[in-house]
């Protein structure tokens, strides 16, 4: 009896905890199709992944999701109505390509039109990509063009040499002018490097431009909404301070796109 008097009190104090934060617990869903990488050292799954604590992994930003109530899971698979059904956020990050994989997993039509009705009922996708030649592209505007959003096959914003070829030229990488949106709110600068550009059209907008090219844009699709970047940009290596100087505020801008996502 007190057995199950203490199982009721966490299951309402971890709803408590959800609601507190301003959500329903929601489920956030990360593919581990499109991008899926193998480590040649482990033989196993990495790279932008939500259990992967190195640099190139998700651990950070999947914390910030679990403290705002998320919950996360992992799609090995290609994605379905059945795999997308009760996901409320879907994240498709570097989409490989053969420098990545033997055989990629590239989008298709099909599928591009499953995950396009998919957010046209309400799910909300987050797509970071990454330049032309570190992810696939063409194949991938399948997807993001249901939404008025293109990547070009480009690289913009590269890390140039410093005074100091010993000291990291983050400065270069530096994104100051920024826009009244919500992800930057409490934000002054963010890091993203070597990123690919995107075209919008209706319905999407433009989020983050600099010199006449976007880099982040965001489109309302049916009942479902959509915001894109053109690089993996908020993983472990430069979401914080691990590496990034302290006037960077990649952490600030991560805190706010995943409220914003959630409040979807």
């Amino acid at each position: 009896m007190l057995k199950t008097n203490f199982l009721t009190f966490v299951k309402i104090f971890v709803l408590f905890i959800s609601f507190s934060n301003g959500f329903a617990q929601k489920k956030v869903l990360l593919d581990n199709f499109f991008n899926n990488e193998i480590s040649s050292q482990t033989n196993q799954a990495y790279h932008y992944l939500w259990d992967d604590k190195t640099y190139s992994g998700f651990s950070e930003f999947g914390e910030i999701f679990k403290q705002h109530g998320a919950t996360l899971a992992l799609l090995k698979n290609k994605p379905t109505c059945k795999t997308l059904k009760n996901v409320d956020i879907f994240i498709i990050v570097d989409p490989d390509h053969v420098k990545d994989a033997k055989t990629p997993n590239y989008m298709t039509q099909k599928t591009a039109s499953t995950i396009a009705r998919w957010v046209k009922g309400g799910g909300v996708l987050l797509l970071l990509t990454n330049d032309s030649s570190n992810c696939e592209l063409a194949k991938f505007n399948l997807l993001s063009s249901q939404f008025g959003i293109t990547y070009n096959l480009d690289l913009n914003h590269p890390e140039l040499p410093g005074l100091d070829k010993n000291i990291r030229n983050f400065q270069s990488c530096a994104f100051s002018k920024l826009p009244n949106h919500f992800v930057f709110q409490g934000v002054s600068k963010i890091f993203l490097k070597e990123i690919a550009s995107i075209i919008c059209q209706k319905p999407a907008k433009s989020v983050l431009t600099e010199n006449g090219k976007t880099f982040m844009a965001e489109s309302t699709y049916g009942k479902g909404y959509v915001f894109a970047v053109g690089d993996p940009w908020l993983y472990n290596e430069y979401i914080d301070h691990a590496l990034l100087p302290a006037d960077f505020q990649n952490k600030q801008a991560a805190i706010n796109l995943v409220k914003l996502l959630l409040s979807k």
